[in-house]
């Protein structure tokens, strides 16, 4: 029992149960518990917005601190010091009083420092005949010294979640300058493409960002812009670099070309491919082994799980228990929508051999979610696995096209 460690505040300021608990952590804290009282500020200052604490709290915690005589605050010696608001006012950089009694309030409340109130709630110490200090009443320090490692642990964290941000947006800089000036260089030199709309894509996924943005909509805004880069790249080089299948480049690269929300279906097959019709080779690849051809084809390139679901978010209401929040709940919501879809097994798995099983299910989501709008759903997707063997399909413009079309929704729906 720690019953004696635990006092209640003077006059009409309430006590609460989070102090109870606070001082009663504090009390566990070991005899000989010593902490360097600088080094603790820090980590103090550097997490104060995970406490909710303002500039000028930190100055009457700095302030306090200097009341304390030693550089290490050490239990054995006590760790009450008592300065009048007077005192306190002046080495906080002559802070008002009301404002002084608010700070001090909020150093409380975040568990930073704890109340010792006398009878007459007066600051003040006994002394021994020689001089030492035998019972203090005014702000004990004990909780610095009690939660030194848990300040260390919480700083390291905010200091490394800062500098993720700062290069989120050093990132999300670097490509929204790539994105823009490829933009005008492909206007102003005349380069084959609907590049008015490639210029509206680009400033509606900056237009979706706050204007005092997190670290996640940073880094959801900077997969977008990366996406978009990433096929103006394609477009650009399909035109300015050589290629063996010139034909089948032409048709990737048409997709960003119509990049308005329709260009999703310029992928559905037609009737005769529906029916089955294996689609021809270029001539010059006709004479080629089958597994040469395959050679030419690179993987897939896989995208953002969270820009997966903002593209297609009908698909997310069948993931296990109504949501989906890793790949695997992805692959079996998209189990679940292929039989839905009428996209018989060995049609999925050819996809999943083809694709690999993650962008297989990207696929599905992106089918089922223009499903009003395809025919057939097995041919189109078997003709997707074709396309995607031969190297002539991406799944970029696909869901381009989606994020376009929800982002044009959202507007109009707000």
């Amino acid at each position: 029992m720690q019953t004696g460690h635990v006092t209640t505040p003077f006059g009409r300021r309430r006590m609460t149960l989070a102090l109870v608990k606070g001082q009663l952590d504090v009390a566990e804290l070991k005899p000989t518990a010593r902490v360097e009282k600088w080094k603790v500020f820090r980590d103090v200052c550097e997490a104060r917005e995970r406490f909710g604490l303002q500039d000028r709290a930190l100055a009457v915690l700095d302030a306090l601190l200097t009341f304390y005589p030693e550089t290490e605050l050490d239990s054995e010696r006590g760790l009450v010091v008592f300065p009048s608001n007077g005192q306190l006012s002046v080495r906080a950089h002559g802070i008002t009083g009301t404002t002084l009694r608010r700070q001090l309030a909020a150093l409380v409340e975040a568990g930073l420092i704890q109340r010792r109130d006398s009878p007459n709630g007066k600051r003040y110490a006994h002394r021994s005949r020689d001089g030492e200090i035998e019972q203090a009443f005014g702000f004990d320090l004990a909780p610095l010294v009690a939660r030194a490692a848990e300040f260390a642990v919480i700083a390291q964290d905010v200091s490394a979640e800062r500098i993720r941000f700062r290069r989120a947006k050093e990132a999300l800089t670097i490509c929204r300058r790539d994105v823009r000036k490829l933009i005008t260089a492909a206007m102003e030199e005349g380069a084959s493409g609907n590049w008015g709309d490639i210029e509206a894509m680009y400033v509606g996924i900056l237009g979706c960002l706050p204007r005092h943005p997190g670290r996640l909509q940073v880094e959801a805004t900077l997969d977008e812009m990366e996406l978009l880069r990433g096929e103006i790249l394609n477009l650009l080089e399909i035109q300015l670099k050589p290629r063996n299948m010139d034909g089948n480049d032409i048709a990737n690269g048409y997709h960003i070309q119509n990049s308005k929300p329709e260009s999703i279906y310029e992928l559905e097959p037609s009737s005769d491919e529906e029916q089955g019709e294996t689609p021809q080779l270029e001539p010059h690849l006709t004479s080629m082994p089958p597994e040469n051809v395959r050679a030419k084809a690179e993987p897939i390139k896989s995208f953002p799980l969270s820009m997966v679901l903002r593209a297609c978010p009908q698909i997310i209401d069948y993931g296990p228990g109504g949501g989906i929040s890793h790949w695997r709940e992805l692959m079996v919501a998209a189990v679940l929508v292929r039989s839905m879809l009428g996209v018989s097994p060995s049609a999925y798995q050819e996809a999943c051999d083809a694709m690999g099983p993650e962008n297989a299910a990207v696929a599905i989501a992106c089918i089922f979610e223009r499903s009003n709008f395809i025919n057939s759903a097995g041919g189109y997707l078997r003709d997707l696995t074709k396309r995607s063997e031969r190297g002539e399909f991406s799944l970029g413009p696909m869901l381009m096209a989606l994020l376009k079309t929800s982002g044009e929704q959202g507007r109009l729906a707000g």
